[in-house]
């Protein structure tokens, strides 16, 4: 079963204008579901990530209900069923 993710409308453009994407093969990781990504939707990387590789500030990821911010981080655990994902950061005041 390939794992789901789910990526802003803003972005959409970088995936073939699609919001919700199929990663198959069993990727363990966020870290190796974002590579996965990236082989098929290269556009996305520097949108979602750094020059360093780290998630940009103004992005969120989630695993499930789970923020990997809180999680560990890149390296927090993917199941096959999972839904992965990448939203803007929301901020106001």
């Amino acid at each position: 079963m390939p794992i789901t993710v789910r990526i802003p409308t803003y972005l959409a453009s970088f995936a073939g204008d699609r919001n919700t994407l199929a990663i198959d093969g069993s990727p363990g990781t966020v870290s190796e579901v974002l590579s996965a990504l990236w082989n098929n939707h290269p556009g996305l990387r520097d949108r979602i990530v750094d020059e360093q590789g780290a998630v940009r500030q103004h992005i969120n990821i989630f695993v499930g209900d789970e923020a990997i911010r809180f999680a560990d981080g890149l390296s927090t655990k993917v199941t096959a069923d999972a839904e992965v994902l990448i939203v803007p950061a929301v901020s106001g005041g």
